[in-house]
């Protein structure tokens, strides 16, 4: 007896295009996390625990900012310094429309993923203090960081490709009001 398939867009990582780079992604994004909680069950040492949660929050977002975001959403960014000014800027790189055709159920775990990590850390620091663990604070600063400037980022990178997207449909296809009201609508039904 056959198992029905999931419908297009739900949440099984069987339906991913990446399906490797998506396990890869989830498996940082909740390693760091599961250190964190349980790290004390399977020893005393804090600053083992501490090193090992850093180094798997910094893979988690050199993995997501440049290999995650371009395979599963077509999304990408990076800061540059101007030497001669030393003023640092944003840059937001999207694929072409056409080129990539972005599968629901990737855009969807990435965009979950991407807004409940910050949350869950928020939440830590929240029982860190109540419970007078001020020892974890630095910890849980440098992961609300790195997942709040990755989470900010992604979606700064994801208005500004829904915009040369618009722009580019409008010069080219003339029906700007058309472009911008498709956009919108089928930004609610792809998520």
């Amino acid at each position: 007896m056959e198992q029905p398939q999931p419908a297009p867009g739900s949440l099984s990582w069987r339906l991913s295009s990446h399906p490797i780079t998506l396990l890869t992604f989830l498996g940082f994004r909740v390693s760091s996390l599961l250190v964190y909680l349980f790290g004390l069950l399977f020893t005393d040492n804090l600053v083992m625990i501490f090193i090992i949660t850093i180094l798997l929050l910094a893979a988690d977002f050199y993995y997501l900012k440049n290999i995650a975001g371009r395979r599963l959403v077509g999304l990408r960014w990076w800061n540059e310094v101007d030497p001669s000014t030393g003023d640092s800027h944003w840059v937001f790189e999207s694929s072409e429309p056409g080129t990539k055709v972005i599968n629901a159920t990737d855009s969807r775990f990435f965009w979950i993923a991407i807004y409940a990590q910050p949350l869950f850390w928020i939440a830590l620091a929240v029982v860190a203090v109540f419970s007078f663990k001020f020892i974890w604070l630095p910890l849980v600063a440098i992961a609300l960081v790195l997942t709040i400037t990755n989470s900010l980022a992604f979606s700064r990178c994801d208005k500004f490709s829904q915009a040369s997207n618009i722009a580019g449909s409008a010069f080219n296809g003339g029906n700007l009001a058309g472009s911008i009201a498709s956009n919108m609508v089928g930004r609610f039904f792809t998520r």
